[in-house]
């Protein structure tokens, strides 16, 4: 009877952890374009450096945010 116990409150304690690592990251933490507009986690924006440009979202890297390139060029409307 323990033993059920024993494995049914570690199967809680692993699930916890788990939705506790896949929680919504903080709103706090964002990335900030060249011209000083800030992105929250997940948004897409187009980059320009060095007379280059491309299309790159804001992502978590080791605990810092950083610019996830994901093509060459923005679209253009």
């Amino acid at each position: 009877m323990e033993r059920r116990y024993a494995k049914w409150i570690a199967t809680l304690l692993l699930v916890a952890a788990a939705s506790i690592a896949a929680a919504h990251p903080d709103s706090r933490c964002t990335c900030r374009n060249r011209d000083g507009m800030k992105y929250e986690l997940g948004e897409i924006a187009c980059i320009r450096v060095g007379g280059a440009s491309y299309l790159a979202r804001c992502e978590m890297e080791l605990n810092v945010t950083t610019w996830r390139k994901l093509r060459d060029g923005c679209p253009t409307a």
